[in-house]
């Protein structure tokens, strides 16, 4: 069931379009093509509102496939590239009840979501690599202290770090787990997850696998910088998805097409069909305020000449960096709080794809290499995708998998070059990530020289000769300690202009697909209010918390406005 709700997760597949809104004012701007920006477009287009969304770039942003340029050979398409791999846990609702309202061949987009069964730590240095494991055969026995623990410890265990670390970090997550939302928001959310779990003061393994390890494959997040109610919240949701509560899915799942075939193009023809108008190559460059309220936008294009688009709505889905540049002091005067964007710190995830000569068999999911300084994870996409063989479909004919991997550290320096990758050519850091995932032993055996074909790297990341570093045009917001506070809500404070990406606050709070299509929503809400439309709310979901744990929150509650610690806080 899903939180809050009362609905069964399978049934919303059944989600039937709403009653369209009737009363005037119905026209909107939506300024950024990627992820909100189409699912504002798609909300407000159900919902009868003429609408308009410009992008200076690309349509779908950070979640789309990037097409390597001029690798197409007789008849075949170009390679597809990636910003990054594709990451659809079970616990995500917004974006998956999207794509099922999203016509594709017989079916919807949803229908090409298909399972990873396993998940992978590969270890260098010699040592044993490591999984995630299932469930026992009684989740429910789990949904006490003592079960949860069990099933922890059990899970975590088989690693070098000693038990008692271990014991250690299982009674850290348990403290968050009971821990009250009180506490959650103004104690943990204070707090770095690497001071949260102690990481400081125990061993390097356990610093490397727990504290850091787990972080940055599940939610790629640095531990030394990401607010513990944020990893901790990620934590939980990751636990209740194994134990089949709140979920829309198994969970992890990916696409079984490139992200373009299998979901931004068909929506796009999905949206067009709604009578969404798309504008390409057109960047907002301020917005004209006018008694209280946006006039106008001014946007600029690739030949520098200036377009005012007026509008009743205007819906920023740019990127914080982005957005942030259009706060005129018109717009800051009327609403102030907005001048808090420019504490929130946007940080470096990009990705690159190998071409390979030869299929090669990691595991059925995702992959993460613990002790690569750059914290890479990665993913073989062939095995995923059933509709499509690589050598018939793709490139030159002589590619028959691909190896998707993304580089979350920019700034630890490498095993090869010894620097870290925002200072290494991209020849550098094609090199660099192969050495790092060939000290994986076991990995690294399946992929000698003689099977790489050719690699892509982001082409957001350009390399500056003359300052000896690259730069990045797609960064991706961080959940550093603290800054829920300085994220905004989807109202901005201007009535007319509302605020959807994945630096607006959500239920979901990371920085992902599913926090930039839940923000979105909340904007399209936002406007139907203002208007007073009696069209039906978008749909709002929330990540599940456990029945079983609320007594213990609820005492807990009572301990954080005494001033005193969790029943389970034991001294670091």
């Amino acid at each position: 069931m899903i939180a809050g709700t009362g609905v069964a997760a399978g049934t919303l597949a059944l989600a039937q379009t709403p009653a369209l809104a009737v009363r005037p004012g119905r026209k909107v701007a939506v300024l950024g093509g990627g992820m909100a920006g189409l699912t504002a477009a798609h909300e407000l287009a159900e919902r009868g509102f003429k609408v308009t969304v410009f992008e200076p770039s690309a349509w779908g942003g950070k979640a789309r496939s990037i097409p390597v340029p001029n690798t197409g050979r007789g008849g075949r398409r170009d390679l597809p590239g990636e910003h990054g791999f594709r990451f659809f846990p079970g616990f995500y609702h917004h974006v998956p009840n999207t794509m099922r309202r999203i016509p594709f061949g017989r079916g919807t987009v949803g229908d090409h979501l298909v399972d990873a069964t396993e998940g992978k730590f590969y270890r260098a240095g010699g040592r044993a690599d490591g999984f995630i494991f299932g469930l026992g055969p009684d989740p429910e026995q789990l949904l006490t202290v003592d079960g949860l623990r069990k099933y922890l410890t059990d899970t975590l265990g088989g690693s070098t770090v000693p038990p008692h670390e271990l014991a250690w970090f299982v009674t850290r997550l348990l403290v968050f787990l009971t821990s009250c939302e009180e506490r959650r928001f103004k104690q943990w959310e204070h707090r770095s997850w690497w001071d949260f779990v102690g990481a400081d003061s125990r061993s390097g393994e356990y610093q490397t696998v727990l504290a850091s390890g787990l972080t940055r494959s599940l939610v790629a997040a640095r531990a030394d910088i990401a607010s513990t109610r944020t990893i901790g919240n990620m934590g939980e949701a990751f636990i209740m998805n194994m134990m089949g509560r709140g979920n829309d899915g198994a969970l992890d799942r990916v696409l079984d097409l490139p992200t373009n075939e299998a979901w931004i193009n068909p929506w796009m023809r999905h949206l067009r069909s709604l009578g969404v108008r798309f504008v390409k190559g057109q960047r907002l460059v301020r917005y004209e305020v006018e008694k209280g309220r946006i006039e106008a936008a001014v946007l600029r294009d690739a030949k520098g000449r200036r377009h005012r688009f007026e509008a009743d709505w205007f819906v920023s889905a740019m990127p914080v960096e982005r957005a942030r540049e259009t706060l005129t002091p018109a717009v800051l005067r009327r609403a102030p709080h907005l001048r808090r964007l420019d504490a929130l710190k946007p940080d470096w995830m990009v990705g690159i794809q190998y071409f390979l000569r030869q299929p090669i068999d990691l595991t059925h999911g995702h992959i993460s290499f613990i002790d690569s300084p750059w914290a890479i994870t990665a993913l073989t996409q062939g095995q995923f995708w059933k509709g499509r063989r690589i050598s018939r479909d793709y490139g030159d004919g002589k590619v028959r998998d691909i190896l998707s991997v993304d580089i979350s550290n920019w700034s630890e320096p490498g095993i090869l070059y010894k620097k870290p990758a925002k200072q290494c050519t991209p020849a550098q850091i094609a090199r660099e990530v192969l050495a790092q995932i060939r000290a994986h032993e076991t990995a690294g055996a399946q992929l000698p020289d003689s099977i790489i074909h050719s690699w892509f790297l982001d082409p957001g990341i350009a390399w500056n000769a003359k300052r000896g570093r690259n730069t990045n045009a797609t960064p991706l917001l961080i959940n550093t300690v603290g800054s829920w506070d300085d994220r905004p809500e989807a109202r901005s404070g201007i009535a007319n202009l509302l605020l959807s990406g994945d630096y607006v606050r959500t239920n979901i709070d990371l920085a992902t697909m599913e926090g930039a299509n839940e923000s979105a929503r909340a904007a399209v809400n936002a406007i139907l209010d203002e208007r007073g439309s009696r069209a039906e709310r978008v749909q709002m979901f929330q990540l599940y918390r456990p029945q079983e744990f609320e007594a213990l929150k609820m005492v807990d509650e009572q301990l954080y406005k005494a001033g005193l610690p969790n029943a389970l806080d034991l001294p670091l």
